[in-house]
């Protein structure tokens, strides 16, 4: 039997308005979406961003009224931000990662003299307190962190230049072992573990006029970085994090303006797609993945000594939201919050003229729904 499409509404009305409608459907878009989420009390840049289970931390940064020891938290699901325990001594530029329910960051730049820093210091939320660890072996900021296998990575950043190196702290026994350095030292790059390996995207050589492209993945097994794929566009101070299995770089600066540029790298396939931007160009901000959403506070609209309250939130239409040009992928219920009920009619008007369509539509006024599933 051939595909057919039923409705629980006027097939003749349909049908009669099909041309029009069908012009005016709106599938979701697969290039994701950006929200605003409240903003945080106190505009800064140059933070660390991590997230403990629901809940998301800006660390330290450039903060106007000048305090770099600022810790802010904010509450996903209660939609919240609270101020928590301060850095002990204010900084900018550090390495933050979140491992086994605690935040670890380390080295930076001093608030006092700005200088490289080699402190390291944990935070427990539990208790609200932060409390030191072994000194990074080298002081420097702008290091790159990612957990991976149970270690946390500190790769690249910055001293008087831009350094290659590559120390991998244990948190059960507070010590660093050495191991291969990146094959060209970078500072304010993004740095991700996925299947066990890490990428590290992008990033500058000295300072922002030597942006690169770079991508870099590291193999503990053999302890050898190799080249992937360069990232579409020479960025800094971005924002990274791992996102629906892509590990996604957004924003940046360069010495002209900041970037609203965000492109994801899928290490399964080596390759980059670019995704919506940011509604506003930001660096110096951080990244971090909570549930099914992405999550990207305060940061700079402008090159160098700028600051924002402004958080970010993207979002991806789940798999079984999307709809293809020959109809609805997998049956699926989609809120009307997502296709509003003008779409929901657009999808009627759809399969009915489109012969490769092999969907039923139905809907009526008084569902909240569009109920989608395929026939024979």
């Amino acid at each position: 039997m051939g595909s057919k499409c039923y409705t629980f509404a006027m097939i003749g009305a349909l049908m009669a308005l099909a041309a029009v409608l069908v012009l005016a459907v709106a599938a979701p878009n697969d290039l994701g979406g950006w929200t605003m989420g409240p903003p945080l009390s106190t505009a800064r840049s140059e933070v660390a961003v991590a997230a403990i289970g629901s809940r998301l931390y800006v660390v330290g940064g450039f903060a106007r009224g000048g305090d770099q020891r600022l810790v802010e938290e904010f509450d996903v699901a209660a939609g919240r931000w609270r101020a928590r325990a301060s850095l002990p001594h204010g900084m900018n530029h550090l390495g933050l990662a979140s491992f086994a329910g605690k935040l670890y960051a380390f080295g930076g730049f001093s608030a006092e003299t700005g200088a490289p820093s080699s402190d390291a210091v944990v935070y427990d939320p539990a208790t609200d307190r932060w409390r030191a660890l072994a000194p990074v072996p080298t002081a420097r900021g702008s290091i790159s962190v990612a957990v991976l296998n149970d270690a946390i990575h500190l790769v690249g950043g910055h001293d008087r230049r831009s350094v290659s190196t590559h120390d991998v702290y244990d948190p059960v026994t507070n010590a660093y072992t050495h191991a291969a350095p990146l094959p060209v030292g970078r500072d304010h790059m993004g740095l991700a573990a996925y299947g066990g390996k890490l990428y590290a995207i992008a990033g500058r050589i000295d300072d922002y006029s030597h942006n690169t492209s770079s991508c870099d993945v590291y193999d503990p097994a053999t302890d050898r970085w190799t080249a992937c794929q360069p990232m579409p566009s020479r960025r800094s101070g971005m924002g990274v994090a791992v996102y629906r299995d892509r590990i996604q770089a957004i924003g940046g600066e360069e010495r002209a303006g900041v970037f609203a540029n965000d492109e994801a790298y899928d290490p399964r396939t080596n390759a980059w797609t670019t995704l919506a931007p940011l509604p506003e160009g930001r660096h110096g901000m951080g990244a971090a993945t909570i549930g099914d959403r992405l999550y990207v506070p305060a940061g700079g609209p402008a090159p160098g000594g700028s600051q924002s309250t402004t958080l970010f939130v993207y979002e991806l239409p789940a798999p079984s939201q999307r709809i293809t040009d020959s109809g609805v992928t997998t049956p699926t219920a989609i809120p009307c919050e997502f296709v509003n009920a003008t779409a929901c009619a657009s999808l009627f008007a759809k399969c009915l003229i489109a012969s490769s369509a092999d969907v039923v539509a139905a809907t009526s006024s008084r569902s909240s729904t569009c109920v989608m599933s395929p026939v024979t």
